[in-house]
């Protein structure tokens, strides 16, 4: 069902205003990653001959990890089933875990901003409506495989990644990166691109390898926190959107230009996919 102002709320949205507030969005941002907390290890684009796989990150702060939001999402991580056509069974405890990162995420500078915007542009009647939504949108479940079987929803498709047809599908969230390659599943391969920026959160697309299975090309914001990935996506995916087909949103981050793709799932308001556009 549509909350209240219809399939396409905030198309009245204009390009200043997405550039406007995913700035201040940005600056909001104090959970994001400070110089010394995270540390990569670029190598080479991938495509040259001389580049050979090595850990992507070098260094992670573990107090960087332990905050509230990083150490929510971390626990939601092992609750789903990567690969598309097996059903996702949803337990208690895992409800709860998401009720948690959202609560916690909500209570944020970041995701209070991002409310006060969509209320005072009413699209919601209510805060307690847009957090309902919120749920909906990135946890509704949904089929990957032919409708075979329940199997996927926005939040693991972005922030998990998810296994189709023997390739990695989704995947665009660096946490999860970082916890894949701690515990021996990542095999990181190169970039393909690496945005201008000189702090935290940069735009990188990679290559790697899950557990055996290869992601040709991934784009993500590395550096930034779980809450402002959440409120950059949600923000874009209400705004730019339509049902029947995906819309470029064109924002900025620390003065730099950037553009986030967006999909519904099949004409509904559940969030498909969302990941920052790369060259």
């Amino acid at each position: 069902p549509h909350p209240p102002g219809g399939a396409e709320p905030l198309s009245a949205v204009s390009d200043l205003e997405l550039r406007e507030l995913s700035e201040q969005l940005l600056l909001a941002d104090s959970n994001r990653a400070r110089p010394g907390q995270l540390v990569l290890n670029l190598q080479r684009p991938e495509g040259d001959p001389e580049a050979q796989s090595s850990r992507l990150f070098s260094y992670v702060s573990p107090d960087l990890l332990s905050r509230p939001t990083f150490s929510r999402l971390l626990a939601l991580l092992d609750n789903y089933e990567p690969q598309t056509g097996r059903e996702e069974t949803v337990a208690a405890s895992e409800k709860q875990e998401e009720q948690e990162f959202l609560a916690t995420a909500l209570d944020t500078p970041v995701l209070a901003l991002l409310e006060r915007f969509v209320l005072s542009k009413r699209l919601y009647p209510s805060a307690e409506a847009f957090r309902a939504d919120l749920h909906s949108m990135w946890f509704g479940l949904y089929s990957r495989s032919g409708r075979k079987a329940l199997d996927s929803s926005g939040f693991e498709h972005v922030f998990h990644g998810e296994v189709k047809k023997g390739t990695v599908s989704g995947c665009h969230n660096w946490v999860q990166l970082q916890a894949l390659e701690r515990a021996g599943w990542l095999e990181y391969l190169g970039y393909t691109w690496d945005g201008p920026w000189t702090g935290f959160p940069d735009v990188l697309s990679l290559q790697f390898h899950w557990d055996g299975h290869s992601k040709p090309r991934g784009s993500l914001l590395v550096g930034s926190s779980p809450e402002f990935d959440l409120a950059l996506f949600t923000l874009c995916f209400l705004a730019r959107i339509t049902l029947t087909c995906p819309h470029k949103c064109h924002v900025s981050l620390g003065g730099e230009a950037a553009t986030i793709q967006t999909y519904s799932w099949d004409k509904q308001r559940l969030v498909a996919s969302a990941y920052p556009l790369t060259p």
